[in-house]
């Protein structure tokens, strides 16, 4: 978790700083989906058949990536934490072993979604007990909006936020845009360098961050939860959010139906989010962009290939 400010003293930007790296560590701690916190006691209690307690904010949470996994046909689903377990994603590190083929079959014939909780006020039951929530692929964006919030509450106008590679940029660096780099997915290093306009975020699902390799072969933590597997569609997928008081959670949340969907739906569900600005790094290293994106990259490492994302 990275903050940049711009304009204020020095004194005065560390301690708004400071008070946002310490809500993001606070919800760091609320949301962990395998070590102690609330998320884990809910889970435990749905896993029982029980109903379990929850307050507002994460009610609100549920709620708004309710509304998100809709929107993505089921692509991004939060309530697929006993598949994620089973590849061995929740942990710090990843052993090189694949799950038993027959328990993964097991979770998915099980179809479990965040329409199948019931929310009653602080009570949250399910009816479905293989139901097991786990927000990493919605959470980053979800607490930069967060972030953003704080600032501007506080007159911070120039400002940008770095949550773990999801990044929203608040204003200006002075005379010059908040530029970020994007990541390449096979080396390490920038690819690109993207300038972001006051509001936006980007954000980027890829293969090579979370994986492991068994034959050679990656296993990434981004899995399809219609086969149980991890989507071999492509790379990386990077989409910029438009301004608006959900720009973090739409840039971190869009790129999972595009990932794992795969490049011929991709615009389908950018647009679905309000998203227009797409890029796909695709397996073979080519790369596809939008007819928005392509005159916002500067190149660092040109593709081997760069086609229009149609």
């Amino acid at each position: 978790m990275d903050i940049a400010i711009w304009g204020l003293p020095e004194p005065v930007a560390a301690r708004h700083a400071a008070a946002v790296l310490a809500e993001l560590d606070r919800l760091h701690a609320r949301l962990h989906p395998w070590q102690p916190s609330p998320l884990t006691q809910l889970n435990a209690a749905l896993a029982r058949g029980e109903a379990g307690n929850a307050d507002a904010e994460l009610v609100g949470l549920i709620e708004q990536a309710r509304g998100y996994a809709r929107r993505s046909d089921q692509l991004f689903n939060p309530a697929i934490g006993g598949l994620i377990g089973l590849w061995g994603f929740h942990a710090d590190q990843y052993a090189a072993r694949l799950p038993d083929p027959a328990r993964v079959a097991a979770q998915v014939a099980t179809h479990p979604s965040l329409d199948d909780l019931q929310i009653a006020g602080s009570s949250i039951g399910s009816t479905n007990p293989a139901v097991q929530l786990d927000f990493g692929g919605f959470a980053k964006g979800w607490a930069l909006d967060r972030s953003a919030n704080y600032l501007r509450r506080h007159r911070v106008y120039n400002a940008l936020i770095n949550i773990g590679g999801n990044v929203l940029a608040l204003g200006r660096k002075g005379e010059e845009p908040w530029k970020v780099g994007l990541q390449h997915p096979r080396q390490p290093r920038a690819m690109a360098v993207i300038a972001l306009r006051d509001g936006e975020a980007i954000g980027t699902s890829g293969d090579y961050q979370r994986y492991f390799e068994v034959g050679g072969r990656r296993y990434s933590h981004l899995l399809d939860p219609r086969t149980g597997q991890p989507a071999r569609t492509m790379q990386s997928a990077t989409v910029i959010a438009p301004p608006s008081l959900e720009a973090g959670a739409i840039s971190d949340t869009a790129t999972k139906p595009i990932f794992i969907g795969g490049r011929e739906h991709a615009l389908d569900y950018a647009g679905r989010f309000g998203v227009g600005d797409v890029l796909l790094v695709a397996n073979d290293g080519s790369v596809f962009v939008s007819a928005s994106m392509q005159p916002r990259l500067q190149w660092l490492v040109p593709p081997p290939h760069l086609y229009r994302l149609r």
